[in-house]
C-alpha cells in the first residue's frame, strides 16, 4: 500500500511494539505530527515541557519496561535538546531510538532555518545513527535502528529524517520485527569451561554484578549462581535490582560510595567475578591497586570493556544470560559458612547509619529513604536525579524485583530523574512511582511538574532541600579546605507555592515525626504530588572512597568543624 513517510514510520513504529512515544513538535516534524494525531488511537504521544526531558522520559520508560523508548523532536535546537539525553542512555546502555525531523534534502548543508547535522553531533553518543535521504529506505532503516539499539551492549540509536521524505509516498510492505540474537563466539563453552574451573578452586569467591544483568534479564538466573555458590555479593549502580537487597548474600554496593563490608569482601576474597558490570573510576577508582591480590574472572558481551581497566586472569566474552545459565549446569552447590559468617560479622560491625548533626528531631535522608521503601512496597518503582540523594536511595533503599529503579550511573546528569520517573509511570502505569531529587537536581528540571499536571500522572516528586550542592559542598570540605565557591543555591522560592502554582499536591516535612505521614499522604493522594523534605546542608554520603585512592580504604567520618 502507498504510505507517506510519516506513515511508514509510525505503522514501522507499530511493527516494533512501540505504542508509547514521548516528544514535542517543531515545524520539521510537522508532518510526523500529523500522521500521528491520525494514529492516535494506536500511538500514544506524551508531550514533556522541554525535549531533553522526553529524551529522559523515553529512557525511563525503557529501563522499567525492558521495552525500546522512543523520542521525537523537531530540527535545529529541538534535536541538539536530545544530546544529553542519549548521551545519558548511552554511558548506560539503554535501548531507545531517537528520531529529529530536519530541514528539505535540497536545503541540507545551506545553513537554513534550524538546520543542524544531528548526526555528526551525536556520532560520539549513540551506538549508530542515519539520515535518512530516499523514502524507499525509511521503512528498513527505522527497522534497522531497533535492532541495533537491542543487539549485544544495548544503545541509543538516531535517525535524522528531512521534512520532505516525510512528507514524500512510497509503498509499504509490513514485515515481522527481526528476532534480535546475541551471536556468542564459537570458543564461548572454552571460555565458560575455564571459568567454571577457576571458580571450583576458589573457596571465598565474591561476585559483583552491574547493569548487564538487568540489561539482559538475567536476574533468575545470578540469584541460581550466588545460592549455587553461597557468595556474597555487591551490585553496581546500574546493577541495583539484579538480585535482592533483602537477600543475606546481598553486601549493598561496590565503590567509591560503597559499603564496608563491600570493601572487606574484595579485600578478603580469592576470587572475584564480575558480571556484566565495567571497571569505572567509580568502582576501581586505582586500577593499579584494584584487586591485585585475587584472581579476577570478567563476563561481559562488550570485548572493548574487557581488559580495558583492569587485566582479568580469565574472561567470557558473550551473552550474560546464557553463560550464566551454562555456569549454573557446570557448578556444584558448595556451603561456605566460615566465609558468610565473617561477612554477617562485618555487617553488624559497619552498618550504614546517619546521626543528627544539629538537632534529634531532624529529617535524615536514611530515615525518610528507608520509610519510603517500607510504605511504598516492592513493586514500587524509585528514579533519581544525580547527587547525594541518589547515593542515599542506593544504600538504604531495599530493591527487590526487577526494573524498579532508574538513575543516570556514567554520565551523571543532574535533571534526568523526573523525566524518567514521567517515561516510567507511563510504562507502568499500575506501579508507584517516586522520583527523589536534591533541590540542585530540581531547579534544572522543575517545569515539569507541568507535565504531570497536564497529563495527570501521579508521580511522587520528593525533594531533599538543604539549599546547597550537596555532593560537591561534599568535595569542596574535603578537597578545598572548605571554600564553598557557588554551592550555596538558596533561591528564596517556597516549593509548596510552587507545587500549588502547578496544580499539585504538595508535602512538606521538616521534622522526623512528619516523615511517615507525609510520605503517607504523598503515597496515598493520587494525583502528582511534590514532597519537599527539609535536611541538614551537612550531611554528608558515607562511606568515601577518595578518587585515585584504595576502594579498601573508605573515609568513614568527615569532620564538620
Amino acid at each position: 500500500m502507498k504510505l507517506n513517510g510519516s506513515e511508514i514510520l509510525l505503522e514501522c513504529l507499530l511493527e516494533q511494539g512501540a505504542d508509547t512515544v514521548f516528544g514535542y513538535p517543531g515545524g520539521a516534524v510537522l508532518n510526523i505530527y500529523d500522521a500521528l494525531y491520525k494514529y492516535s488511537d494506536r500511538i500514544r504521544h506524551v508531550i514533556t515541557a522541554h525535549e531533553q526531558a522526553a529524551c529522559h522520559a523515553a529512557d525511563g520508560f525503557a529501563r522499567t519496561t525492558g521495552r525500546t523508548g522512543v523520542v521525537i523532536a523537531t530540527s535545529g535546537p529541538g534535536a541538539t535538546n536530545l544530546v544529553t539525553g542519549i548521551a545519558t542512555a548511552n554511558m548506560d546502555s539503554i535501548p531507545i531510538v531517537a528520531i529529529t525531523g530536519n530541514v528539505g534534502t535540497s536545503s541540507l548543508g545551506l545553513d537554513s532555518f534550524q538546520e543542524v547535522d544531528i548526526c555528526g553531533i551525536t556520532m560520539p553518543v549513540t551506538k549508530h545513527n542515519f539520515i535518512v535521504k530516499d523514502i524507499s529506505k525509511l521503512a528498513d532503516t527505522i527497522r534497522e535502528a531497533f535492532y541495533i539499539a537491542n543487539e549485544g551492549r544495548k544503545g541509543p540509536v538516531l535517525i535524522d529524517i528531512p521534512k520532505d521524505i516525510t512528507a514524500a509516498v512510497c509503498e509499504y510492505t509490513p514485515k515481522k520485527p527481526a528476532q534480535v540474537i546475541n551471536h556468542n563466539r564459537a570458543d564461548i563453552n572454552e571460555q565458560i569451561d575455564r571459568a567454571a574451573e577457576l571458580i571450583k578452586q576458589s573457596e571465598r569467591p565474591f561476585i559483583y554484578a552491574g547493569g548487564g544483568v538487568v540489561s539482559c534479564s538475567a536476574e533468575n538466573e545470578l540469584t541460581a549462581l550466588i545460592e549455587r555458590l553461597d557468595a556474597p555479593t555487591a551490585l553496581s549502580l546500574m546493577g541495583q535490582t539484579a538480585f535482592s537487597n533483602k537477600d543475606p548474600h546481598f553486601v549493598g554496593m561496590l565503590g567509591m560510595h560503597g559499603t564496608k563490608t563491600a570493601s572487606l569482601a574484595l579485600g578478603g576474597c580469592d576470587l572475584l567475578i564480575v558480571l556484566g558490570a565495567r571497571f569505572s573510576d567509580r568502582v576501581a577508582l586505582n586500577t593499579k591497586t584494584f584487586a591485585k591480590h585475587t584472581k579476577v574472572i570478567h563476563v561481559e558481551i562488550d570485548p572493548a570493556e574487557i581488559g580495558k581497566n583492569v587485566a582479568p586472569d580469565c574472561y567470557v566474552n558473550g551473552d550474560l544470560k546464557y553463560v550464566l545459565s551454562r555456569l549454573n549446569t557446570l557448578l556444584e552447590a558448595k556451603k561456605r559458612p566460615e566465609w558468610n559468617a565473617q561477612i554477617a560479622e562485618w555487617k553488624k560491625q559497619y552498618p550504614l547509619d546517619m546521626k543528627p548533626i544539629s538537632r534529634a528531631d531532624e529529617v535524615l535522608p536514611s530515615d525518610v529513604i528507608r520509610t519510603l521503601c517500607r510504605l511504598a512496597g516492592e513493586d514500587a518503582v524509585i528514579t533519581t536525579e544525580v547527587g547525594q540523594h541518589q547515593m542515599w536511595t542506593a544504600q538504604f533503599y531495599d530493591f527487590v524485583k526487577p526494573r524498579t529503579f532508574a538513575s543516570s550511573g556514567g554520565l551523571g546528569t543532574m535533571g534526568y530523574g523526573l523525566g524518567a520517573a514521567i517515561g516510567a509511570k507511563v510504562g507502568n502505569p499500575d506501579r508507584t512511582v517516586v522520583n527523589i531529587a536534591g533541590d540542585g537536581s530540581f531547579f534544572m528540571n522543575c517545569n515539569e511538574l507541568s507535565t504531570l499536571a497536564k497529563h495527570g500522572i501521579p508521580v511522587v516528586e520528593m525533594v531533599f532541600s538543604n539549599n546547597v550542592l550537596g555532593m560537591v559542598r561534599q568535595w569542596q570540605r574535603i578537597f578545598y579546605d572548605k571554600r564553598f565557591s557557588q554551592t550555596d543555591i538558596d533561591r528564596g522560592t517556597d516549593l509548596m507555592k510552587l507545587a500549588d502554582a502547578f496544580g499539585i499536591e504538595g508535602v512538606r516535612i521538616t521534622n522526623k515525626d512528619e516523615i511517615e505521614p507525609g510520605i503517607k499522604k504523598a503515597l496515598s493522594c493520587g494525583r502528582p504530588c511534590l514532597v519537599e523534605c527539609v535536611i541538614d546542608k551537612d550531611v554528608n554520603v558515607l562511606p568515601m572512597v577518595v578518587p585515585g585512592g584504595d576502594v579498601l580504604e573508605p573515609i568513614m567520618e568527615i569532620s564538620l568543624d
